[in-house]
């Protein structure tokens, strides 16, 4: 069963090249995440590249890692986290006045049970989940657009 398509998006006051540099460095996404509190590439970043990764929600802490499915400089950004089959990617595009950002969460083939299930298990349901996932999208391109414009 598919998921739904998560987004966020954002206008930002600044070149791509600036947006790409903050967003291109995954040392940077616990900065932006607030679910992220550590992503370490294995090697240097291009498709392929497996990152060690660690999440939190309240008090509950679980590692996760991830494969780097697509790096185009200056446009595009994703990675398959392994635990879950889901790709979130960043996409930049120049605008009259900087850069817009979309954020999105692709699950075309579904979440894994075993992840749907301790979702359901630990964290109050997928939709209640899915619904934070999304405020969590808006809040990290928040965090990005103040870094790039400040």
């Amino acid at each position: 069963m598919a998921a739904p398509l998560l987004q966020a998006e954002i206008e930002i006051d600044a070149p791509v090249a600036k947006v790409w540099t903050l967003l291109s460095d995954l040392g940077n996404m616990p900065k932006w995440s607030p679910q992220c509190r550590l992503m370490k590439p294995l090697g240097a970043v291009k498709p392929g590249t497996r990152t060690v990764n660690l999440n939190r929600r309240h008090n509950l802490f679980w590692p996760t890692t991830s494969t780097i499915t697509e790096l185009i400089p200056e446009r595009k950004l994703a990675f398959r986290v392994n635990a879950n089959n889901t790709v979130w990617s960043y996409e930049l595009e120049p605008t009259a006045t900087g850069t817009r950002v979309v954020e999105t969460r692709h699950a075309e083939n579904g979440v894994k049970a075993v992840s749907a299930m301790a979702v359901n298990a630990v964290m109050g349901g997928v939709p209640n989940f899915e619904k934070e996932l999304v405020d969590g999208m808006n809040l990290s391109l928040a965090r990005i657009k103040a870094a790039a414009e400040g």
